[in-house]
């Protein structure tokens, strides 16, 4: 249940914290307030003493609909949301006399947006802040930015590395505005693998102890034997993990980790796949090369990371066992979180120079393939979030691209099975789905553009039945 229809305490609550953050801040109905304005600052103590009421259905009117899936958008339709559910689709759609009536004047209806490789602690910061800066700063860091995330259009997304249980705890409550969080919690990572940021000072680590104040925050966790990974993995279940992320061969930010090397053996990987099966959910592995996505198939891992540096014959293994290969259009620019000329950096233009191979091998082999964008430590690369999604249409088309972002990761996410914590289906518009929707100011099946400009073409944001913006009011307003 949103926050807009729990306590006047919390209400108050969240609109404090919402201004201090700088982000905008909402009424009691989720419509946006600029966070400069008086409203904004005096929303707080009149919401505190008596919410406005919430409409009993939201009816979206004479709009095209992307459900997600198909190739198109289809004719005219109305399409009611009662509280957080879509409850009808049709022409002619009638609703109750307090419903809210949203004129879409013919624009297009979509699924909110989806991004499967998101890391909101890490995000925005630079690299050298997010290793050292105090924890309630990063925490606060990233409470806004999921504001920002809500409103660029993504209203879900699979976090993959780093302890966002608090964060995703205050979104679901409606203390702050932000997207739908998949946690998997720590990254799981071996001595000196990919997540492993630790100075030769700090060796030698007792087994079973924590490797550094990343892990003591709970962001990585150094196993080095099966069991360690067990206990890891469970300890991530306990705190509320939908899915497991492991680092199974080398990467481009940690320090360590040569991008060739496979870090796990198998039975450590098997140890995690066990025990995250035991709990109904599954296991996911960043890995670049072949050797490293090889070994964790074989160890029953159902879902790929990256794979940039994959060859042919790894692609035609995934398709043969129906892994998922969860993948991203690098920009450029991701690399500048590093000097240049770096071992990072270097790193970097060897993985962004396997981009265009893998989605290659991904459509020929037709694997079912996850978007999402990996950002890391740059607050102007996380503003581009839309326009990362748009670059896929280098490979697909502007439909399939949708498609990807939407329906198909939404596919991604149910690989959590009971373990998931939002209960109903996602990333699609049809009757009983959770109503997380976009009313765009344009086709975007035409102009992939419009998912670049999300200030502009989104004119009405809904996550959850809840209205975050509605920029036709403001139109009607003035």
């Amino acid at each position: 249940m949103s926050s807009w229809r729990r306590s006047r305490s919390r209400c108050g609550i969240a609109q404090l914290l919402v201004t201090v953050l700088g982000c905008v801040a909402f009424t009691a109905q989720g419509q946006q307030v600029p966070a400069s304005t008086p409203a904004a600052t005096a929303a707080a103590p009149a919401d505190a003493r008596a919410p406005a009421k919430k409409a009993s259905s939201i009816l979206f009117r004479n709009v095209r609909v992307f459900d997600g899936k198909s190739a198109q958008v289809s004719g005219p339709r109305d399409v009611l949301v009662t509280g957080n559910r879509i409850t009808r689709i049709a022409a002619g759609v009638k609703a109750d006399s307090d419903a809210l009536v949203i004129d879409g004047s013919g624009r297009v209806l979509m699924p909110g947006l989806i991004d499967m490789h998101w890391h909101a602690l890490l995000a925005v910061p630079p690299i050298a802040v997010a290793l050292k800066a105090d924890r309630s700063y990063l925490v606060l860091l990233a409470g806004a930015e999921a504001t920002r995330t809500l409103m660029r259009g993504f209203t879900t997304v699979r976090d993959v590395g780093g302890a966002t249980f608090g964060l995703k705890q205050a979104i679901d409550e409606g203390v702050i505005p932000g997207p739908r969080i998949y946690p998997s919690g720590a990254v799981i990572t071996v001595t000196s693998g990919h997540g492993d940021f630790r100075e030769g000072s700090d060796l030698p680590r007792v087994l079973g102890a924590p490797g550094s104040r990343n892990d003591l925050y709970g962001d990585t966790a150094i196993a080095d034997s099966p069991d360690e990974v067990r206990m890891r993995v469970r300890e991530q279940l306990m705190r509320g993990a939908s899915q497991i992320k492991l680092t199974a061969g080398g990467g481009v930010a940690s320090p360590h980790s040569p991008l060739d090397v496979i870090t796990f053996t198998e039975p450590e990987l098997q140890a995690a796949v066990v025990a995250a099966k035991n709990w109904g959910t599954y296991v996911t592995v960043h890995a670049y090369v072949p050797d490293a996505i090889r070994q964790a198939i074989d160890a029953g891992v159902q879902c790929i990371e990256h794979g940039n540096l994959m060859d042919e014959e790894t692609a035609k293994l995934m398709a043969r066992k129906g892994i998922w290969l969860s993948t991203q259009p690098f920009p450029p620019e991701l690399a500048d979180a590093f000097p240049r000329g770096s071992d990072e950096w270097n790193k970097a233009q060897e993985v962004f120079a396997g981009t265009d191979r893998t989605y290659q091998l991904a459509k020929k082999y037709k694997l079912k393939t996850a978007f999402g964008t990996d950002v890391l430590f740059s607050g102007a690369l996380a503003a581009r979030q839309g326009q990362i999604l748009a670059s896929l249409t280098r490979w697909y088309s502007p439909a399939e691209t949708l498609a990807m972002a939407t329906g198909t990761n939404a596919e991604l996410l149910a690989l959590s099975g009971k373990r998931s914590p939002y209960k109903g289906p996602v990333g699609v518009v049809r009757e009983g789905a959770l109503a997380d929707l976009l009313l765009v100011n344009g086709d975007p099946t035409a102009d992939i553009g419009l998912i670049a400009r999300p200030e502009q073409s989104f004119v009405v944001i809904m996550k959850d039945g809840v209205v975050y913006k509605n920029g036709l009011a403001a139109a009607s307003a003035r």
